[in-house]
């Protein structure tokens, strides 16, 4: 492991400090990731005096522009790589309404005692006389060698303070794989309700994190543990749950959704294909029903699902572009690809398929590789072999009919110009009859064959009108 201060850097930063009256110490997420062995290029520098002060000189020294934030006593400058952010060792106090505390200046055991998780606590000095020491008064080096999430005061007041530590109490832990403590997890049960304080912004922030570390399920399993599922995350919470009847039971929709998110992330997804993961199923119990014949039914809830999306992301600050529309799409075509392998895989539903889904068919296939969670070994592996066959047929209807996000040969607008026709209910008849007959296979994406279908349709739906010479 590199040595943690070796960068010349953070000796000119205690100098510079010293300069200024004051001592500087590196603190946070830089000490804990060179523990970790994880490279960090995010510094965060706590000074007893003015951090303002310090980052100014030091940038006069550097030739590189300080960003400053007086209203917060804080100041960044970028050098070589590295964003490092000053700040004056503060104390702070909170008021019940609210997570914005009340500072002062303080120590640095002040700012020690104010931080999250003895994990983030730890320090190095950047000061002459003990350069490179680690200052670490509540054991966050012990707490990182048995993995474990502790905050260095009483978590009650901790978690209440400020009440966006307790969802990144769940994110560091699946971060790192690490367990939170037995006691955190009662004090985050006891202060949960104050999450309400919190913006939806930072809820998502912490989340996208969580969704996006290796083993995702973790941090929803702790936000379930914890009771701040059903507070933050009311439609995954009704996920929970199984239902018997008549000696039959449907699966766990919250588990099965978990495992399903961690296959997508197992297999290199990206963040949209998670949230999409996440909410393949979401509409599950609002379309649950029982049937005598067949026993628990969901029917449409892929529909259903897609619906529900834009209100979803809406609420969860997510944004409401080509994203959320990626997403809506996955939720609504999730099905098609395992109908496809429980039936006869014909070219026309692969032609279908691949005119649906265009050029997002390869996550979808990952979604629904990832969706099979059977516990039965010889299913899934029969499940994952047909997945091989419609994906082998896929690649022979493209290469030959070039399907996948084609537009028809004949468009609305040649329609209505060889017919002398405005805007009407024949021409997307005609147009969409042609589609149709490229996607059965009935005629080639072709502009002759398409054209030649054109006439004799116009001549069944609009027998008045003739083409124009």
């Amino acid at each position: 492991m590199a040595a943690p201060l070796d960068n010349p850097v953070f000796g000119l930063i205690g100098r510079t400090a010293a300069e200024c009256g004051a001592r500087a110490y590196v603190i946070g997420g830089f000490v804990r990731d060179h523990f970790l062995g994880r490279p960090c290029c995010d510094i965060d520098v706590v000074v007893t005096g003015s951090g303002v002060q310090v980052a100014e000189r030091l940038g006069e020294r550097l030739g590189v522009k300080v960003s400053t934030f007086k209203n917060f006593g804080t100041a960044m400058l970028r050098y070589r790589g590295l964003e490092i952010e000053f700040v004056g060792a503060r104390k702070e106090s909170y008021r019940a309404d609210s997570r914005k505390p009340v500072v002062e200046d303080g120590t640095l055991e002040d700012d020690q005692n104010r931080r999250d998780f003895t994990i983030n606590a730890m320090a190095f000095s950047l000061n002459e006389d003990d350069f490179g020491e680690l200052v670490d008064p509540f054991g966050g080096i012990d707490d990182l060698k048995a993995g474990i999430i502790r905050t260095p005061l009483d978590p009650d007041t901790t978690f209440s303070d400020d009440p966006l530590r307790m969802v990144r109490a769940i994110r560091f832990a699946t971060q790192l794989g690490m367990t939170v403590t037995a006691e955190c997890i009662e004090a985050i049960r006891r202060n949960r309700e104050r999450i309400a304080i919190i913006s939806r912004e930072r809820i998502t922030a912490e989340t996208e994190k969580i969704i996006m570390s290796q083993r995702p399920s973790r941090g929803f399993f702790l936000f379930d543990k914890t009771g701040l599922l059903e507070l933050v995350y009311p439609d995954l919470y009704r996920l929970k749950g199984v239902e018997k009847r008549g000696g039959r039971a449907h699966k766990d929709n919250f588990v099965h959704t978990l495992k399903v998110l961690d296959n997508v992330a197992a297999a290199g997804g990206d963040e949209w294909l998670r949230w999409a993961a996440l909410l393949h199923d979401i509409a599950k119990p609002r379309t649950k029903s029982w049937d005598d014949r067949v026993g628990w039914t969901f029917h449409n809830h892929e529909f259903v699902g897609a619906r529900m999306v834009k209100g979803i992301f809406k609420a969860w600050r997510l944004p409401l572009d080509h994203k959320m529309r990626f997403v809506e799409k996955m939720v609504l075509l999730h099905l098609r690809p395992i109908a496809l392998v429980e039936d006869e895989v014909t070219d026309s539903a692969v032609r279908r398929l691949l005119f649906d889904a265009g050029d997002d068919i390869e996550p979808l296939m990952t979604l629904c590789r990832a969706d099979i969670t059977s516990g039965d070994d010889r299913k899934v592996a029969r499940y994952l072999r047909n997945f091989d066959t419609v994906e082998s047929k896929m690649r022979q209807i493209e290469e030959k009919d070039r399907i996948r996000n084609f537009q028809p040969p004949i468009s609305g607008e040649l329609i209505m110009r060889t017919y002398g026709i405005e805007p009407c209910s024949a021409v997307g008849q005609i147009k969409n009859a042609i589609k149709d007959a490229i996607l059965d296979g009935r005629i080639a994406n072709d502009y002759d064959e398409a054209y030649r279908l054109m006439t004799e349709l116009a001549a069944e739906i609009i027998p008045d009108k003739k083409p124009l010479a």
